[in-house]
């Protein structure tokens, strides 16, 4: 029997620590997905208690309270509610999840930034909320000091096409802090043209563009104005929320029309937005194709589910969920208009839905071009999917449809500067996986081969495909 959660944690066999220790640890991390508030890097925010930084705006800790009867007050917060209630509210919690990786995602986080051994539960609570605090209240206990003990890299933020990237820009002109800190570009709201938030966003398009936007034309104009903008400050990929993949043949002269339509206030029909969005997305990928961007598609979200709770708390707070829709057809479609036009980027297709696997793997197979390694990705297990379960997964379908060996590896998709432990969760996850095939006898012990192999997933991939 094993100690739970010692050096040798998730590793099964000698050739396994190995791997691990020798070659994936020493490797630094590029978070090249996630939802970090660049305010927060620039300012070097510092945090005034545990729950702050550990239970603010984590969704995934709100879900496993709300399954275990906590009530919505001690999970988001409410009138007379201390952040030790809602603490002591998530340590009860916490030995309800053993089997979810909560666990042991909680457990690394605070090891690794807080040295805290203690197995969290309502008896060790106020000892571990002492000793993070403590630790907490220290000189130089921030986001940057966070940032650089994890060994972090690059970050990529998610950006919306309209922000200014003024901290981006502050964040690069520090000269104590060498973390490439880069945006993402994230137009999602310029591609849902039938809801109420679309006329508003594209007024401020048309203002952080400078130029009217009273057009079309005009409208992929400015959004090209921003792609302009977003790599001056160093972006070198985009990301899209697909909930669901549409394809519908249609022309410049018909979505000008669609779009006028918006303009005035008309209502539109589901087919006119399949149009727009058809339309829209082809012209931004070979807008991305031609700057040598990567392209992020991130498919079958369902969102926003528990309507009631949306109006009370808004997105992002945890009522969200994995949708199944057709994909195969409208994805392979979208991506062939790309390619015709000026040839596809580099693109990392995710899916919630892990059925899903199997088709992005082979659609992703009939787009490599045999100039870039790995040009097209099968992403990473993302979401409810970056389990031990689903990591595995993920990198199975990838090995058995295409090249393991050049998978640009893990990323956080967090909005919590504690989540970089997921990497080393990744890190050991595969470590175990390829030594378990050299015990099984299905891949020879050859450590240089292996290493290397493991030291590219882990780093260098991603160093290399995306050109930080």
């Amino acid at each position: 029997m094993k100690n739970f959660m010692d050096d040798n944690f998730l590793l099964q066999n000698s050739v396994s620590e190995r791997l691990y220790h020798d070659f994936a640890a020493p490797q630094p991390i590029i978070d090249y997905h996630c939802h970090l508030n660049p305010q927060e890097i620039y300012e070097d925010k510092r945090f005034n208690n545990l729950a702050e930084i550990w239970l603010y705006g984590d969704h995934y800790k709100w879900r496993a309270m709300r399954a275990n009867g906590i009530p919505e007050s001690l999970v988001t917060g409410g009138p007379g509610v201390s952040d030790y209630d809602r603490f002591m509210a998530w340590v009860k919690t916490v030995p309800a999840t053993i089997g979810n990786p909560l666990y042991h995602w909680s457990h690394l986080e605070l090891r690794r930034y807080f040295g805290i051994e203690e197995t969290i539960n309502e008896k060790n609570g106020p000892l571990i909320w002492e000793k993070a605090n403590a630790i907490l209240r220290t000189d130089g206990f921030s986001v940057r000091r966070i940032i650089r003990d994890q060994r972090v890299h690059v970050i990529c933020t998610t950006d919306d096409p309209t922000d200014t990237l003024e901290y981006h820009e502050g964040i690069q002109s520090l000269e104590d802090f060498d973390c490439l800190v880069l945006p993402s570009f994230r137009p999602d709201k310029g591609l849902e043209i039938r809801r109420n938030t679309f006329l508003p966003w594209v007024k401020k398009l048309g203002h952080a563009a400078a130029m009217p936007v009273n057009t079309y034309e005009q409208f992929l104009e400015a959004l090209e104005n921003r792609i302009d903008h977003f790599a001056k400050v160093g972006c070198k990929v985009s990301d899209h929320a697909l909930d669901q993949v549409y394809y519908a043949e249609t022309s410049l002269e018909e979505v000008s029309v669609i779009f006028a339509k918006a303009l005035n206030g008309k209502t539109l029909s589901l087919e006119e937005e399949q149009k727009h969005k058809t339309f829209t997305l082809i012209h931004l990928g070979s807008q991305y194709a031609k700057r040598g961007w990567t392209m992020q598609l991130h498919i079958h979200a369902s969102r926003n589910n528990n309507s009631r709770i949306f109006n009370k708390l808004g997105p992002d707070t945890g009522f969200d969920s994995i949708h199944d829709g057709q994909l195969a057809y409208p994805l392979m479609k979208i991506l062939d208009g790309i390619e015709a036009r000026d040839g596809l980027p580099q693109t990392i297709l995710y899916s919630l839905n892990p059925k899903d696997y199997y088709v992005l793997g082979t659609v992703m197979g009939s787009f490599q071009d045999g100039n870039v390694p790995g040009k097209i990705q099968l992403g990473s297990a993302w979401w409810f999917n970056d389990t031990k379960d689903g990591m595995l997964e993920q990198m199975n379908v990838l090995a058995n449809l295409g090249l393991l060996s050049r998978f640009v590896g893990m990323l956080t998709d967090s909005r919590s500067f504690l989540s970089y432990p997921r990497h080393e969760y990744f890190r050991r996850i595969l470590c175990n996986m390829l030594g378990e095939w050299v015990v099984r006898g299905e891949v020879p012990y050859d450590p240089e081969l292996l290493g290397g192999m493991v030291e590219n997933i882990c780093y260098k991939n991603a160093k290399n495909y995306f050109g930080f």
